[in-house]
């Protein structure tokens, strides 16, 4: 039976490092009591409306155990219980829910063309999703309106928010953006998001969170090694390692549409030549069909794709397609080759441009493997969470950060419990 992992492994998950960074980890007798609670509230995010014979059973606790651990967390407004469905005979049990006061992440997904966020439970769920196109794509005026946000949100669930969790489009460097070039951002200080709220800001890359969200309960929960890779403008993703993403020294890693897998004469915006990054979206789309660069190469990608699907297709956006689709497959047999994974993702943009070039696609990605890889090559699944991806990786290791038993003990201490 596959084992669950405890809280303390996840709470390790963080694309940007342990949750607990700085923080203290002596073991004292509190924080240490509340380390059992955090297990199951881990395994509760993976099982939602679990019963407690579900989590007595599969995390290898007494019946008496849950009992005491499921009371502490009644206690402190993190869990409440409800009557569980009747099937057949049996003594009647309860599922496990958030409670109605319990602790709440905010989690936000900043993308070229737009923002959104979500409220989450401790149990995972998604919850008042809102979005917003930017007006501009000034950088100051972007993190404004993100900010006049979370200070709502802050001011309705005060007391309750306990972190803020974003997924940005752009490349992450020891906790912050060094660059955003879908956006034309350069290094940005984030920190604007939280202002005075006093609220944690986690920040992750958007395609490298995906990629937690499909490890943790998406298409590539069960496999030990698994690659993720994003297309919505550019390319990114992650190599995942038994559900913990590999983001490098500086959290930096990931960068695959950095990687020189396209033409040398070719200047991308982040300032280095033949990125792979250029030939795999609306951007390479419009240069084989001889158009301009479009104004959102990720809408314009999904608009002739869309075209493309059309009886009869028309023939130089059927070649456009062939060769995109070439690229991309291509690439993933080169990180197939480096990385050995059992899975390969696909998430964004990635999904409809295989389906569409699907023959292209196959041809290539069959001919870019090491010859002995090909009677069994990775299979290339898409992924569960299709545009979602992001804001759930964020929720993820928002949760992360505030179900460890550092931040239960710091919540008990809030409220009258034990």
């Amino acid at each position: 039976m596959k084992r669950h992992p405890t809280a303390t492994e996840s709470s390790n998950r963080h694309v940007d490092g342990p949750a607990s960074k700085g923080r203290d980890r002596t073991g004292s007798a509190r924080t240490f009591r509340w380390r059992g609670a955090a297990d199951i509230l881990g395994y509760l995010r993976s099982h939602p409306d679990a019963t407690r014979v579900e989590v007595a059973r599969d995390l290898n606790l007494s019946s008496s155990s849950a009992t005491e651990i499921t009371a502490r967390l009644r206690a402190v407004e993190l869990l409440t219980e409800a009557p569980a469905p009747v099937v057949g005979r049996g003594r009647p049990t309860t599922v496990l829910q958030p409670h109605p006061r319990g602790p709440l992440v905010l989690a936000v997904e900043l993308r070229q063309e737009d923002w959104r966020c979500a409220l989450v439970t401790v149990d995972g769920h998604v919850h008042d999703v809102q979005s917003r196109r930017h007006v501009t794509r000034d950088p100051r005026r972007v993190l404004a309106v993100l900010a006049a946000a979370v200070r709502n949100t802050h001011r309705r669930h005060r007391g309750r928010l306990r972190a803020v969790s974003l997924a940005v489009a752009g490349t992450v460097h020891d906790d912050h953006l060094v660059q955003a070039s879908t956006l034309g951002w350069g290094a940005v200080d984030l920190s604007s998001v939280t202002g005075d709220t006093g609220l944690p800001l986690l920040v992750g890359n958007d395609a490298t969170l995906a990629g937690v969200a499909e490890a943790r309960t998406g298409a590539a929960a069960g496999a030990q090694t698994a690659l993720h890779l994003l297309v919505e403008v550019g390319i990114g993703g992650a190599v995942i390692v038994d559900g913990r993403p590999l983001t490098g020294a500086s959290g930096a890693a990931g960068e695959f549409g950095h990687v020189p897998f396209g033409d040398p004469d070719l200047h991308c915006p982040c300032g280095a030549r033949g990125c792979w990054d250029l030939e795999v979206d609306g951007r390479a789309l419009a240069r084989h069909l001889g158009a301009p660069p479009p104004g959102n190469p990720r809408s314009y990608a999904h608009q002739l794709l869309t075209q493309a699907e059309g009886d009869p297709p028309d023939a130089a956006l059927r070649d456009a397609v062939a060769a995109v689709a070439g690229a991309l497959a291509r690439g993933i047999a080169g990180l197939v080759n480096a990385h050995d994974p059992e899975v390969v993702v696909l998430g964004g943009l990635a999904v409809h441009l295989r389906a569409v070039g699907a023959a292209a696609f196959a041809a290539a990605y069959d001919d870019g493997l090491m010859a002995f890889r090909r009677p069994q090559p990775p299979p290339v699944l898409d992924a569960r969470y299709g545009n979602d991806g992001p804001l759930l990786g964020a929720a993820a290791i928002g949760l992360d950060r505030v179900t460890d038993e550092n931040a239960l003990a710091e919540w008990a201490g809030g409220r009258q419990g034990p």
